[in-house]
């Protein structure tokens, strides 16, 4: 796979020699067991992947050379490069600007912008609409391109199967950038409809099963459809894409409801099937399944609590979280400084959405069990941090690098 250029304030000796050694160790990723390192009062339980994906370094690479290449220019990012605030904080400090924020509002006039000015797109993509006005400025929104290439092969599999004569149902959230670019392609091509989780699937299969009104149809997934989109006829052929980052257990236990709606209302035969129901496969990122395989296999450790390192409106690591949470205690942190000297933790509740601060368990036990991982987008270098943060609550001392000769 191709290496690319980082800022060095993002890595870490210690992770990358790490994951050298699991992957020399394991060049097929059929082992998704965590590494384990213990010492004196702690054993830490890493997960086999995480870290920035290969998206995500392209991303980074191709921003920091819009930076170097342009010192006389404005630059700026249609909006967060990707979702870590460290990361987007570094970028505005070396004086690049966000054109909008994540929900898509603008910061700053387009009509503002000259031929003259650099606009990068971020790894999630962006709107052929936006497209359109940055154009209409005189702006190529292209010349420093960081769309995730992941991302363009669902854009990608959406116009080929709209080509066929399906319409694409988008398993996504509705105000994520992502969601809104695969819409924005997916609909140029033909009939597109976006459905945030299984609560929607159910409600969709009554109107695939003509249960439900196509009027109230338009109220129930208002702002989430093409325009022209019949559910009377658009919903008794289509398949099932997503948002790269999410759970891929949802997205399967979706695709599998909505193709047994249609099974079921037109008497399909297993011959019949495939011409109403697209086989589009899997299309999360390589990084998203990979993280999430190594998830589930931290839940089979007896682990006293997990700390997770992620932007808080990072959809990949939310999903970890969700993963984790229910099983043992999971602290969802930004940045190692959310850990104080004193073991106080800031961490996020992703079902509040609020910060809130706890008390991390004390050595009440012979050894604490501790589980780290985190999101796509979140440095080696963040999780270096956090790591050493933790052991410093815990142990008096230690060799972090000896435990690699360890492995």
């Amino acid at each position: 796979m191709k290496s690319f250029d980082i800022p060095s304030v993002y890595k870490s000796d210690f992770i990358s020699n790490l994951k050298e050694k699991r992957r020399l160790k394991d060049k097929l990723k059929k082992d998704f067991s965590p590494t384990v390192l213990n010492f004196e009062h702690v054993q830490l339980i890493i997960a086999r992947h995480f870290g920035f994906c290969y998206g995500v370094e392209n991303a980074v690479e191709i921003a920091y050379k819009a930076l170097d290449e342009n010192p006389n220019k404005r630059v700026y990012l249609l909006g967060e490069m990707i979702h870590n605030p460290i990361v987007n904080q570094d970028l505005l400090e070396r004086g690049m600007q966000f054109l909008m924020d994540t929900s898509g509002n603008k910061l700053i006039p387009f009509e503002s912008l000259t031929p003259d000015d650099v606009v990068i797109v971020p790894a999630f993509g962006t709107t052929l609409e936006l497209q359109a006005e940055l154009t209409a400025q005189g702006i190529n929104p292209y010349s420093y391109d960081t769309t995730c290439p992941f991302v363009e092969k669902v854009w990608n599999r959406s116009t080929q199967i709209s080509e066929r004569g399906y319409a694409v149902i988008i398993h996504g959230k509705p105000s994520h950038e992502e969601t809104r670019a695969t819409f924005s392609h997916s609909k140029e091509a033909g009939f597109s409809l976006i459905i945030n989780d299984m609560e929607d699937a159910q409600l969709l299969a009554k109107y695939i099963k003509k249960e439900k009104s196509k009027e109230s149809f338009y109220v129930d997934f208002a702002d989430r459809y093409s325009e022209g989109f019949d559910p009377d006829i658009h919903l008794s052929k289509f398949g099932v894409v997503n948002q790269t980052t999410m759970l891929a257990s949802d997205t399967q236990a979706i695709a599998n409801y909505l193709k047994a709606a249609l099974v079921a209302h037109y008497a399909l035969s297993e011959e019949q099937t495939p011409g109403h129901f697209a086989s589009t496969r899997d299309t999360l990122c390589y990084a998203t399944n990979d993280n999430q395989d190594a998830t589930h296999a931290l839940l089979k450790e007896q682990a006293d609590f997990a700390v997770i390192i992620g932007g808080y409106n990072s959809s990949n690591t939310t999903h970890l979280v969700e993963l984790l949470e229910p099983q043992l205690p999971t602290y969802f942190i930004s940045n190692s400084t959310n850990i104080s000297e004193t073991g106080n933790v800031a961490h996020y509740d992703i079902h509040t959405h609020l910060e809130k601060t706890s008390q991390l368990p004390s050595l009440s036990v012979e050894k604490l069990k501790i589980i780290v991982t985190c999101g796509a987008s979140c440095p080696d270098a963040t999780v270096d941090n956090a790591i050493h943060r933790i052991l410093n609550l815990y142990e008096e001392h230690y060799d972090l690098h000896s435990q690699l000769d360890l492995l």
